[in-house]
C-alpha cells in the first residue's frame, strides 16, 4: 500500500492515528551503512583509538572503573587492538589485580610484539610485582630501547636501573642511570635513581645533600618525597623526616608512597 493510499483510506475509516504511526515508521527506517569493508575497518580502528585515549585520561585521574569500560569499548570495536590491552594492564596493575594485569600485557605483546611502550610497561610490572623476574624485566626495557623510533628511551634506561637496585646490581644500575642522563640531561627519574643508589650504598651524607638540592630544583613528586622520607629516616633526622612525610601526605594522599608511609613501610623499601 502506498502512503497516500493509506491516508485516503484510513481517513475515511477513522484510522488516522494508525496511519500516522505507519508513516512515522517509514520515515525513521534505519539507514543502511554502505561503507566498503576497508572503510568499516578504518572506522573500527578510529573508534578503538578514541576509546583507548579516553581510557588513558580516566586512568590518569584515578577513575579506574570508567577507564576499564572505555578500554573494553575499544576492544569491542577492534578485538586485536594492542594499545587497549596495554591500557588494561596498567589499570589492573594500579588496582593490584596482578593476574589480570599480566594477562593483558601478554595479550598486547602477542598482538604487537615489538611495541616499545608495551615492553616498557610490562617490564615495570615484572619489576614491581614478580619477585625473581628482575632480569626478565630488564630484557623488556632493553627491547623497548632497541626500537630506534621509541620516543622515551631514557625512561626505560632509568626503569632498568631502578629495578637492578633490587638485586642489587649497583654498577649496572649506575650505568643505566647515566645512559638516561646522556639522552636527557637533568632527567628527574634518573637523578632520583642515583640518589637512591647512594642511600642503598650507605652514602647518607651525599644522599641527604642531593635530595635537598633535587627538591629545590624540581617540583616535588610522591616518589621524590618518599625517597626524602627514607633518607631522613636512615640518617635519624626526625625533623626532616616529619617535614617530608607531612608534604607527602598533604600533596599526594592517594599515592602508593603515601599508603606505604601510613602502613609504616619506611624501613622496608
Amino acid at each position: 500500500m502506498k502512503p497516500l493510499d493509506c491516508v485516503t483510506r484510513l481517513l475515511a475509516g477513522g484510522g488516522l492515528l494508525f496511519c500516522l504511526i505507519y508513516l512515522s515508521g517509514c520515515a525513521h527506517a534505519p539507514a543502511v551503512d554502505k561503507s566498503t569493508p576497508e572503510e568499516l575497518k578504518q572506522k573500527a580502528l578510529q573508534s578503538a583509538v578514541v576509546h583507548t585515549e579516553l581510557a588513558g585520561q580516566y586512568y590518569q585521574r584515578g577513575q579506574y572503573r570508567v577507564a576499564i569500560e572505555e578500554a573494553n569499548i575499544a576492544l569491542k570495536s577492534k578485538s586485536d587492538y594492542a594499545s587497549a590491552y596495554n591500557m588494561l594492564g596498567l589499570i589492573y596493575m594500579d588496582l593490584q589485580e596482578d593476574a589480570h594485569a599480566e594477562d593483558n600485557f601478554e595479550r598486547a605483546l602477542k598482538i604487537a610484539g615489538s611495541d616499545p611502550d608495551i615492553h616498557n610497561n610490562y617490564g615495570w610490572f615484572l619489576c614491581q610485582r614478580r619477585e625473581g623476574r628482575i632480569e626478565q624485566s630488564v630484557s623488556h626495557f632493553m627491547k623497548a630501547i632497541s626500537d630506534p623510533l621509541y620516543d622515551t628511551p631514557e625512561k626505560s634506561y632509568a626503569n632498568a636501573g631502578l629495578c637492578l637496585l633490587k638485586l642489587p646490581d649497583y654498577e649496572r644500575a649506575r650505568a643505566f642511570f647515566r645512559e638516561a642522563l646522556i639522552i636527557r640531561p637533568g632527567y628527574a627519574l634518573a637523578r632520583l635513581g642515583l640518589i637512591e643508589l647512594d642511600l642503598k650504598k650507605g652514602n647518607l651524607e651525599t644522599a641527604e645533600s642531593e635530595i635537598a638540592r633535587h627538591l629545590q630544583v624540581y617540583s616535588a613528586t610522591a616518589e621524590s618525597l618518599w625517597l626524602a622520607v627514607r633518607i631522613a629516616q636512615a640518617g635519624n633526622d626526625m625533623n626532616a623526616r616529619e617535614n617530608y612525610a607531612f608534604q607527602l601526605q598533604r600533596r599526594f594522599p592517594d599515592s602508593r608512597e603515601a599508603r606505604a608511609l601510613r602502613a609504616g613501610k619506611v624501613n622496608h623499601e
